[in-house]
């Protein structure tokens, strides 16, 4: 018997590990390589054009036109040296994905004999893609063609292949903001300001903060040959039906475990590109579920952090085609196992190397600590819902609210030692406001295990992997962000939440202070003030629970279950207003942005039930047919050859064949209400209703789908089965 399934079996065993990119020279000689950072710039620039785009970095100076002519021709040779012959502003639309347009450096010499190499400062600055073609939300008509990407220095370009790869912003011919890192970057630019402010009350010689991000990246890997067996993973990236195999993730044997051979040949070839890249990759591991994965660099600028994270999915797709394997980010590519999300670990640190979220040993320390580690508290809580929102997507909420991943509820974890610091300070009085930052924050005693194994030294903290945002001894970890989202789109909201609490923490410090007391009162006082108001948000149990559903629902706190309702977080009049007044985006871009959620949410499920119905129609009920048929065709044969025992001989593929025709009726009544549903869900013209109408009457019949079709997986013989099994699918020999 064959069918898609075996031809794809019988290539996957064909298939071993092999390197491809190998570079046999420590990392150090070759870091780097790709990329034209600081001091490439040095040696390409002339030390004006080189002091410009500093400027540019640290002080937000705009650079001028000729300085571009200069710094643009640098970065030409720098590239053409480098092997590159093309150029691309890289920018990053509402889709989650990136965007690029390549041109080629080659210019006509006059006369038309030949061309030469040319890159003017103009076409290093801006560029004009079309603006209409992308999620925009209504900004852009049709008719409206017209939007630019603009250079982003602060983040440097890279060559991947032979083009060199320049970050940009894109916005509308209206000057409104049209991709992620536009109000990413206004972001960072609030908490730089709002951060600044406080620190300087402690050291005059901080001049900037900058948010820093660690981005633990989690991904699949399905060998090629399977994966294009299966329509549902090559259009959805998950599969729509499937049942769990009798191993997956139970026995907990797959986590840190050790690493395949077709695996480790991957990682050390996208490592080694990534390396060429800048990217300072620390960590590889296996992951928690069957062919799950998991890269961590060395946290960076949270700017060019998410960047290269959008790299890194780049480079890493490229890579797997020559090792024959998929990479999947789709947050819940299989059903019952664990799925996938980014870490997101979160701080922010000074121009003069201070972390402002590492608790302190000193008073003074300790008490700048707790400033900003109350306003993170504050921030968190007062904004909770609209956080969450950000992570949600018809993808991620098919992984959060499991016991898998992140609760769909917001709640802080500080742990053991915070939670006793934080109790104490809440405990105190005007009168005694600054006893506690007399203390140091003591770390827990040393564990003794036995003779031979060395004293270990725990962390102010344990870990809570079951709180979407923990705080983990000198940074926040937001655990929900799903792992094929451009984390900017939740970042500029904590940056943004966050910038706001810090002003808000200084205007009332320095009301304190007017009204008489010292600064470290006034400070304590405010800290006190904020950690009582956020006392809600702090839980320090099992995220999964039942009772901690019932106790967040007590405390206010919302469970983002419904998407297309929490998508209205962003045009509640409150949240419309934070971003007005913190100059993140105007009420026009928040509803389109709105749009663009809503918009996405229905053409995905509107691929996927289509993908649904092919399946089913098209592959499990001809399946379910054929083998029903030969069933039957037993049946009568032993009914002739026994004609008086044949009933009691048969009863077994009688009972199987009336189990089989029940599914197989189900399964086409509810492909046909599914149609009927999204006929009716289509008709609708305003976007919100209609996702809202997709997730009301369309994804409960694909539930229903899934079920009798891995039914029907289960009875029929595994020769006809012609969709790869998860058996298969999560395996590598």
């Amino acid at each position: 018997m064959s069918n898609a399934r075996t031809r794809a079996l019988a290539e996957f065993a064909t298939h071993s590990a092999e390197r491809f990119y190998e570079d046999s020279r420590p990392v150090s000689e070759y870091f780097g390589m790709n990329v034209f950072d600081l001091p490439k710039m040095q040696l390409y620039l002339s030390t004006e054009a080189y002091k410009a785009v500093v400027n540019a970095v640290n002080n937000g100076e705009k650079i001028e036109r000729d300085i571009a002519d200069q710094i643009a021709a640098g970065m030409k040779n720098w590239a053409v040296k480098m092997g590159a012959t093309h150029y691309t502003h890289w920018f990053q639309p509402l889709t989650d994905a990136t965007a690029e347009k390549h041109e080629s450096f080659a210019d006509p010499m006059e006369g038309g004999v030949g061309v030469f190499e040319n890159f003017k400062g103009s076409t290093l600055i801006q560029q004009e893609p079309d603006a209409s073609s992308f999620p925009n939300g209504g900004l852009r008509n049709t008719f409206e063609a017209r939007g630019y990407t603009a250079w982003d220095p602060s983040s440097p370009a890279f060559i991947i292949g032979q083009t060199l790869c320049i970050p940009t912003v894109f916005v509308a011919y209206t000057g409104e903001a049209l991709d992620q890192k536009t109000p990413h970057l206004k972001s960072i630019a609030a908490v730089d300001k709002a951060a600044t402010a406080i620190c300087k009350m402690f050291d005059k010689n901080v001049n900037k903060v900058r948010p820093q991000l660690g981005i633990e990246q989690e991904y699949f890997l399905v060998d090629e040959a399977l994966y294009s067996a299966r329509p549902d993973l090559v259009i959805c990236g998950r599969t729509l039906v499937g049942h769990n195999a009798a191993k997956d993730q139970q026995l907990e044997d797959h986590y840190f475990g050790a690493i395949p051979s077709r695996v480790m040949a991957f990682m050390q070839d996208f490592e080694t590109e990534a390396y060429k890249l800048g990217v300072r990759l620390k960590t590889r591991h296996n992951e928690v579920a069957p062919n799950q994965f998991e890269f961590a660099p060395v946290y960076g600028e949270a700017n060019i952090s998410s960047d290269q994270n959008l790299m890194m999915m780049i480079i890493m797709k490229n890579i797997a085609v020559k090792h024959k394997l998929k990479v999947i980010f789709h947050e819940k590519p299989f059903d019952g196992v664990n799925g996938s999300g980014k870490h997101c670990n979160w701080s922010m640190v000074t121009d003069t190397g201070v972390n402002l979220l590492k608790p302190g040993r000193t008073p003074r320390t300790n008490l700048q600590f707790l400033c900003f580690f109350s306003a993170v508290m504050r921030g968190v809580y007062e904004h909770n819902y609209l956080l969450m929102s950000t992570v949600a997507s018809l993808n991620n909420m098919y992984r959060l609210g499991g016991s898998e991943a992140p609760p769909a509820v917001m709640s802080i974890f500080i742990g053991e030692t915070l939670t006793k610091l934080v109790e104490s300070i809440e405990q105190l009085t005007d009168k005694n406001l600054t006893s506690v930052t007399d203390k140091e924050v003591k770390v827990r005693s040393k564990l003794h295990i036995v003779n031979q194994i060395p004293e270990i030294l725990p962390d102010n903290t344990d870990r809570n992997r079951t709180s979407p945002f923990a705080f983990t001894g000198n940074r926040f970890e937001f655990r929900a962000v799903g792992s094929s989202a451009n984390v900017a789109s939740s970042i500029f909201v904590l940056n943004t939440i966050v910038a706001e609490q810090l002003i808000r923490f200084k205007s009332l410090v320095d009301n304190n202070i007017e009204s008489g007391l010292s600064m470290d009162k006034a400070m304590m006082k405010v800290i006190r003030q904020f950690l009582l108001e956020s006392k809600k948000i702090r839980f320090e149990g099992n995220g999964y629970s039942d009772e901690w559903r019932k106790e967040a629902a007590k405390r206010g706190l919302k469970d983002v279950k419904n998407v297309p309702l929490a998508f209205k977080e962003f045009i509640d009049k409150k949240n419309v207003k934070l971003f007005e007044d913190m100059d993140i985006m105007t009420c026009r871009e928040a509803m389109a942005r709105y749009e663009v959620l809503n918009e996405i949410y229905v053409k995905k499920l509107q691929i996927e039930a289509r993908v649904m119905g092919d399946l089913t129609t098209n592959h499990v009920i001809p399946t379910a047919i054929t083998f029903q048929n030969s069933l039957i065709a037993n049946v009568k044969g032993l009914k002739d050859l026994y004609p008086k025992d044949y009933a009691e001989m048969c009863a077994m593929q009688l009972r199987l064949i009336s189990k089989i025709s029940g599914y197989i009726n189900n399964l086409h009544e509810d492909v046909h209400n599914l149609i009927e549903a999204r006929k009716v869900a289509n008709k609708i013209e305003d976007v919100p209703q209609k996702a809202k109408t997709y997730y009301d009457t369309v994804l409960p019949y694909m539930a229903s789908i899934r079920r009798y079709a891995d039914k029907l997986e289960m009875v029929i013989d595994d020769e006809l089965w012609p969709l790869p099994k998860y058996r298969e699918l999560q395996s590598f020999r």
